[in-house]
């Protein structure tokens, strides 16, 4: 059977330049040269206002961004500002671990900060702006790190490395260079082998996904994975690992860099609880 394809025909008329002659031929007879000098006239002074607001409405809107980007600065801690600034820019680098940094890659970070931190369109004004900013910026990345290092305690290193890691699941099929990057990020961060075995039990639990007839197996790996735990541990280290996790991840320990981060770290909770609620239920606690 053929596929159908639609293919353009001409049916042999004059096209907008022929009708545009015809036009002026008809001027001409009708009303003489000075009438056509007119029609052309009107002619180039509306494109002319045309392209001017066109340049004036580009010019307002990057003002209105500008206000936009320079309120929300007015309206933050300088540590939150810090926290999303060096957050951006280490994204921006694993992003560029390839050699370049796609416009999808740019839309993924723009999307997380939307979707699942909930900014508005006033911060993502403000994170465009400096995904920009770290695109053009050439300061290594280790510099960055050691900034944020300096900068923030172990438990808003967790929050890094585990956005990070979101970022990266949300890909079909996550780079093995940008995972071995975080392994990287986390070394250099100091963050112990047994929290980077969560978050990267975690991040695998993420990617994945769960259905089909051994849905009820997946979901307890991943119970256990929350955790930091393999398959089949004992209820005393279940019991012991919750305890770590709760004291790590309880919001009030990251409130200073900002609702939203705070918001993760309820989040993080929230699963932990499920997890450890479920393996309690199994063990019969």
């Amino acid at each position: 059977m053929p596929v159908y394809s639609y293919r353009y025909r001409s049916n042999g008329g004059p096209g907008c330049s022929g009708c545009l002659f015809v036009l002026l031929l008809v001027m001409l007879a009708t009303g003489g040269l000075p009438f056509v000098f007119q029609f052309l006239g009107f002619l180039v002074s509306f494109f002319l206002v045309g392209l001017l607001f066109l340049v004036v409405a580009f010019y307002a809107f990057g003002y209105y961004v500008r206000r936009q980007i320079a309120a929300y600065e007015r309206s933050q801690t300088e540590v939150h500002q810090r926290f999303v600034t060096l957050l951006i820019h280490i994204l921006v680098h694993v992003a560029r671990t390839d050699g370049t940094v796609s416009r999808a890659e740019t839309r993924i970070i723009t999307d997380f900060f939307r979707q699942h931190l909930g900014y508005d369109q006033q911060r993502i004004y403000w994170v465009k702006e400096v995904i920009k900013q770290a695109m053009d910026s050439s300061a290594p990345l280790d510099d960055l790190l050691h900034e944020f290092k300096n900068t923030f305690a172990y438990e808003p290193r967790l929050i890094l490395l585990e956005l990070v890691l979101r970022i990266a699941a949300t890909k079909p099929e996550p780079p093995p260079a940008e995972l071995e990057l975080a392994r990287r990020i986390a070394n250099y961060l100091d963050i112990s082998y047994y929290d980077q075995q969560v978050l990267f039990a975690r991040f695998r639990a993420r990617t994945a996904g769960a259905g089909g007839p051994a849905a009820a197996a997946v979901d307890e790996a991943r119970y256990y994975a929350v955790l930091g735990l393999e398959p089949g541990a004992d209820f005393a280290a279940v019991k012991q690992a919750y305890r770590k996790l709760s004291m790590q991840y309880h919001p009030d320990k990251v409130a200073h860099l900002g609702d939203e981060f705070k918001k993760v770290a309820e989040e993080k909770m929230k699963e932990i609880n499920e997890a450890y609620q479920y393996l309690k239920k199994k063990y019969g606690q």
